[in-house]
């Protein structure tokens, strides 16, 4: 598990459980309560899980700690404490159906193989008002065939989320993939939530045949990544796929090119630059990769001024733009962004991660041979996908330095592409 945004609220795992123990009326910050239980995901002891325990027991319905009271479920099986598993079943029950997801959610990530609880999770798909996609969801991954009849009531649900995760239960359950196209259509649905949960569901699947085309989804390259990753993983150890067969993938999903996505916005007339530069800080990636798309080609001259005025502006404090910035900077082969294309090659914040591959990669767009030291340096990192889009980078720039501790890396995928052949990683 990524833990790199757990910790970041700069609290002691002591503090955090006062946190939770101090009555509502006295705390300052009544949401305390709620940050409490978050970052106690950080202290895998038998306080912060009695702590989080506690904190689900204690009966009091106002609404800050009920709010607290579904993270200390949702942490609890963060942490997987199987000692905690009857007092989150007893949440199953609760009239919080945010509750219910929770408490259902962290089951599936505790596990187990108790008849009577996944009864239980599966007797929710008859109750109305529930998260059924998130119910629908374990009771795949804990295996519970029973259920089977339940789900399949599903799989035409007008919810189409829903209904994707039904499909990919039963394709699960039966070993009968034919209606998997119908979850395949979703990556190209309007709704960003629809596109990120389909590669969910194929993933759960292991529908390792969408590789390519969840590479080609025009989402955050997080969920790409994600995606691929886990397939990956399941399908190579298995001998259903090799690294050969997803090399291409992943280098298209860590270069993040728009022209090699299938965007499903577009624009009836062509925007102003001031607007797509607007469009750069949309929650929605797909706006992002079309707005990215549209100044590559209409504005290539007047864009990188206007890049470099919006990041000194906003941008540099904007993740999301942030990422999007540095890319275009890298494809337009604006020498003098060569700086600020370092700096955030280097930025360790952790919500600029992103930013750190993209920025690698936009070095090798620019191809300045200054940066191949600072690329083989970043070579350290723990961060996959900065390693990876580093060996991009290092390959366009023509290095031929020393990648040696990418050949020995921890990550099989990152020595797969140093070694370049699909050796025994």
């Amino acid at each position: 598990m990524d833990k790199r945004f757990f910790n970041i609220f700069n609290l002691t795992e002591d503090q955090a459980i006062a946190l939770l123990k101090t009555p509502l009326d006295e705390l300052e910050d009544k949401s305390d309560r709620y940050v409490a239980a978050s970052h106690l995901i950080n202290f895998p002891t038998q306080g912060s899980i009695a702590a989080l325990i506690e904190t689900i027991q204690n009966p009091d319905q106002a609404m800050y700690h009920r709010i607290a009271r579904r993270k200390a479920v949702e942490s609890l099986g963060r942490l997987q404490a199987a000692v905690a598993l009857p007092v989150i079943r007893t949440c199953l029950a609760d009239d919080d159906c945010y509750t219910v997801e929770n408490a259902a959610w962290a089951i599936g990530e505790i596990g187990t193989a108790d008849e009577t609880i996944l009864a239980e999770i599966a007797q929710l798909l008859e109750k109305p008002e529930q998260t059924y996609r998130v119910i629908i969801q374990v009771l795949a991954k804990l295996d519970y065939k029973p259920a089977l009849e339940r789900i399949r009531k599903f799989v035409e649900d007008r919810s189409q989320p829903i209904a994707s995760a039904a499909i990919a239960a039963v394709c699960r359950f039966t070993g009968d993939y034919t209606q998997m196209s119908k979850v395949m259509q979703l990556l190209q649905h309007p709704n960003v939530n629809a596109r990120r949960g389909c590669i969910q569901d194929l993933i759960d699947a292991k529908y390792y045949q969408a590789i390519p085309k969840i590479a080609s989804c025009p989402v955050s390259l997080v969920f790409r990544l994600r995606g691929i990753r886990l397939l990956a993983e399941a399908g190579v150890p298995a001998g259903e796929i090799s690294f050969v067969d997803i090399e291409p993938s992943l280098d298209r999903v860590i270069r993040d090119r728009p022209t090699d996505l299938e965007l499903v916005h577009e624009y009836d007339e062509t925007p102003s630059l001031e607007f797509l530069i607007s469009e750069l800080y949309h929650t929605d990636f797909g706006r992002c990769y079309l707005s990215s798309k549209t100044i590559l080609e209409v504005y290539p001259e007047q864009a990188p001024e206007a890049l470099m005025a919006t990041f000194a502006e906003k941008a540099h404090n904007d993740y999301g733009a942030h990422y999007h910035v540095v890319k275009l900077l890298g494809w337009l082969q604006y020498a003098p962004a060569y700086d600020l294309l370092v700096e955030a090659l280097q930025n360790r914040n952790p919500q600029f991660q992103k930013s750190r591959a993209a920025a690698a990669i936009a070095l090798g767009n620019l191809g300045d041979d200054r940066a191949i030291e600072l690329l083989l340096d970043s070579l350290k990192t723990e961060i996959f996908e900065l390693k990876y889009a580093c060996l991009l980078a290092l390959e366009q720039l023509g290095a031929k330095g020393d990648i040696s501790i990418a050949e020995d890396d921890s990550d099989w995928l990152v020595r797969a592409k140093a070694l370049g052949d699909n050796s025994n990683v």
